[in-house]
């Protein structure tokens, strides 16, 4: 069963939806985090279910990270989103550690692509379904140039500047 959420953030609203799961925190596993005017983002749909509870546990890890307390979420993706490349790529973009940014040709290096992958590798990570919890914000351009944010890179430079990870350009 497909539920979904709002939850208030300095970014605006966001919307949480997830897929009941056994062994998730809170009993369900992430699907989707988005925000308005977001590009591709989730909008609600016929058949899903408003469950403000099932997302006790991911709304808690936002609130403390934007508050500053979190620096690291423990969120279970929901199985099957994306390709292949897809999810190497965003497990790539997963160990990006708070505070910090790489560019994408460095996510490339990190997967074993080619230099010539970097278009495909900004493709992957604009398609990333989990917005804030999986750091795209933190995939920069070359030289330190902010580049691409499915939400706007004014949301980019407001999470960068929240991780005191903001590059220089």
């Amino acid at each position: 069963m497909t539920v979904w959420t709002t939850i208030d953030s300095p970014l605006g609203e966001l919307l949480l939806v997830g897929e009941e799961s056994a062994t998730a925190r809170g009993g369900t596993a992430l699907v989707s985090l988005s925000m308005p005017g977001q590009k591709s983002g989730a909008v609600v749909r016929d058949g899903w279910t408003r469950d403000d509870g099932a997302f006790a546990d991911i709304a808690a890890q936002l609130n403390s990270y934007f508050e500053g307390g979190l620096t690291d979420f423990a969120v279970e993706y929901a199985g099957g989103a994306g390709t292949d490349f897809q999810r190497r790529v965003w497990k790539a973009v997963d160990s990006v550690p708070y505070g910090t940014t790489v560019s994408y040709g460095e996510i490339a290096s990190r997967i074993g692509a080619s230099r010539a992958a970097v278009r495909a590798v900004g493709t992957a990570i604009g398609a990333n379904p989990v917005l804030v919890v999986r750091p795209c914000h933190r995939v920069i351009g070359a030289g330190g140039a902010l580049a691409g944010y499915a939400a706007g890179l004014e949301r980019k430079r407001r999470l960068l500047d929240l991780e005191d990870a903001r590059p220089s350009g």
